[in-house]
C-alpha cells in the first residue's frame, strides 16, 4: 500500500480553472486522494506506537492483517481504505492521537481490515471494538451486538458477527437489512447507455461532517431514485462533460436533514466521492446540484497538491449565495461552484420551457454576476499565490465572456431582484461588506 508522487500538468490545470477537465482530469484528483488515504493509514499506525497508545499493537496488527490482504484481494482493499468515511475517520483518529489520545480509537483499523475481507470472501477472524452496540464495518453498514468487543469472522462462504451468546450472521446481498444488520443501499440511474451508481451512506458516523439525517425509509429512498433518474437523463442528453466527471468524483450519497426552506447539499476534503445533500424537489435541481458539488470536489481535491491562497488574514468577504461573511478560502470554493453552476444553466436555459425557462435564464444571470463579482474580490485581495492568480484568471476569463450573452428582460428581472433582495438582507444583519456586490 504505497502512496505516489501527485502533480498537475499546466493543460490540466487550466483546464481545471475554467471549470472544466473531463474525466481525466478528475481521475487524477481522485488518485491524489488515494494516496492521502494510504499517507493518513500509515501514520495512523506509526503515530499511535509513537504515542505510546495502549492500542497501538492491536493496530500494528489490523494494520499487518490488512496489507496481507492486499496481495490476494486489491481491489477489495482498495475499495475499504479508499472508501469516503474510511478517510473521515483515519483523519480524526490521527487528529486525536495527537491532541487527546485517550480519546482516540485507532484500533478500529481492525472494522476496516474486516469490511476489507468481507468483500475479498478472505478467511480471516479479527476481533473489533463496538460503540454504543454499534459495529460499522466501512462500505458495507451497520451490525448491531451487546458488548464492548465482537468478533468478525469471514470465509469464502460468508461472514458473521458473534459478541457473547449473539451473533449475526451478515447476508449475502449486503445491501439487505436482516436482524442485526442494516447494510448500505446503493442509487442507480441510467441514460444513454451510461450508470450512474452511487452507494446511499445512511448510517456510518463519519459519512459527512455535516447535519446528516438517520436511515432513509424505502418511501423516501424511491422518491430519491426517481429525481435521481431525471437527473442524470439531463447531465448525460445536455452536460455530458460535466455527467463524465460526477461519474468519477461522486461515488458515495449522504442524505442531510430538510431545511426550514430550499436545499442543502456540501462536500468535504476529508470525505471526498461523497456528496451530501437534503431531499431535491425534482430531477433538474438534483442535476444542477450534482454539477454544482461536483465543482467542491474537484477543487477540494486539487488544494490538497497546488497551494491557492496564503493564510488568511482574518478578513472576511460578502458572497451572494451564502448569508453569512466568507474568508477569502470559502469565497474560492463558492466562486468556483457557481462558475460550475453558471456554466449548467447557461446551457440547461436552452432545453426549458414555461416557469422552467424563466428559472433556467434567471439563474444563469444571477450567478454569472455573482460569481464574476467574486473573482474580481478574489484577485484584488492580494491573499492568492501566484499559482492562485493563475487558476482565478482563468475563472475571470470564462466568466467574463459569458457576460453580455442575451437573457429575457423577465429574466433578467428576476435576477437582478433576487440579487439585491440578498444583498439588503446580508447588509442588515452584516454592515456593508468590504469587497464584493454585483449586479445581474
Amino acid at each position: 500500500m504505497k502512496p505516489r508522487r501527485h502533480n498537475v500538468s499546466d493543460d490540466v490545470f487550466a483546464a481545471l480553472a475554467a471549470g472544466r477537465g473531463g474525466a481525466a482530469a478528475v481521475r487524477r484528483l481522485a488518485a491524489v486522494e488515494r494516496s492521502k488515504h494510504l499517507l493518513l493509514l500509515r501514520g495512523l499506525v506509526e503515530s499511535a506506537a509513537t504515542t505510546g497508545h495502549p492500542a497501538a499493537g492491536r493496530t500494528a496488527d489490523a494494520y499487518d492483517r490488512l496489507a496481507a490482504l492486499q496481495d490476494d484481494a486489491p481491489d477489495a482493499v482498495e475499495a475499504v481504505v479508499c472508501y469516503p468515511a474510511v478517510g473521515a475517520w483515519l483523519r480524526s483518529t490521527l487528529l486525536a492521537l495527537g491532541s487527546d489520545p485517550e480519546q482516540a480509537r485507532p484500533d478500529q483499523l481492525a472494522a476496516v481490515t474486516a469490511a476489507a475481507a468481507i468483500r475479498a470472501r478472505a478467511q480471516l477472524s479479527i476481533e473489533v471494538r463496538t460503540s454504543s452496540g454499534a459495529l460499522f464495518l466501512p462500505s458495507l453498514g451497520e451490525v448491531r451486538v451487546p458488548g464492548g468487543t465482537a468478533t468478525v469472522r469471514s470465509t469464502a462462504g460468508g461472514a458473521e458477527v458473534v459478541s457473547g451468546s449473539a451473533r449475526v450472521v451478515i447476508p449475502d446481498d449486503r445491501s439487505q437489512d436482516v436482524p442485526g444488520w442494516r447494510g448500505l443501499r446503493r442509487l442507480t440511474a441510467y441514460a444513454d447507455g451510461k450508470a450512474l451508481d452511487l452507494v446511499l451512506d445512511d448510517v456510518d458516523p463519519y459519512r459527512m461532517p455535516a447535519d446528516v439525517a438517520g436511515r432513509l425509509p424505502e418511501a423516501e429512498l424511491r422518491s430519491w431514485r426517481s429525481a435521481l433518474q431525471e437527473a442524470w437523463g439531463i447531465l448525460t442528453a445536455h452536460h455530458p462533460s460535466t455527467a463524465a466527471e460526477i461519474q468519477v468524483a461522486h461515488r458515495v450519497l449522504t442524505p442531510l436533514r430538510r431545511p426550514p426552506r430550499g436545499q442543502v447539499s456540501g462536500t468535504a476534503s476529508e470525505t471526498f466521492g461523497t456528496v451530501g445533500m437534503s431531499p431535491p424537489s425534482d430531477g433538474l435541481t438534483l442535476a444542477a446540484t450534482l454539477a454544482h458539488e461536483v465543482q467542491h470536489a474537484k477543487l477540494g481535491a486539487l488544494s490538497d497538491i497546488v497551494r491557492l491562497l496564503d493564510a488568511d488574514d482574518g478578513r472576511r468577504f460578502y458572497a451572494p449565495w451564502r448569508e453569512d461573511p466568507r474568508p477569502a478560502a470559502g469565497l474560492l470554493h463558492g466562486a468556483y461552484a457557481y462558475l460550475g453552476v453558471t456554466a449548467f444553466w447557461r446551457h440547461q436555459r436552452h432545453h426549458e420551457r414555461g416557469e422552467r425557462g424563466v428559472l433556467a435564464h434567471s439563474e444563469f444571470a444571477r450567478w454569472r454576476a455573482g460569481a464574476g463579482g467574486a473573482v474580481d474580490v478574489l484577485m484584488a485581495s492580494g491573499l492568492l499565490t501566484s499559482a492562485g492568480k493563475r487558476f482565478v484568471a482563468q475563472m475571470r476569463r470564462v466568466l467574463a465572456a459569458w457576460q453580455d450573452e442575451p437573457v429575457p428582460a423577465s429574466a433578467q428581472a428576476r435576477a437582478r431582484a433576487e440579487a439585491e433582495g440578498h444583498l439588503a438582507r446580508w447588509r442588515r444583519a452584516h454592515g456593508h461588506p468590504a469587497f464584493g456586490t454585483s449586479r445581474p
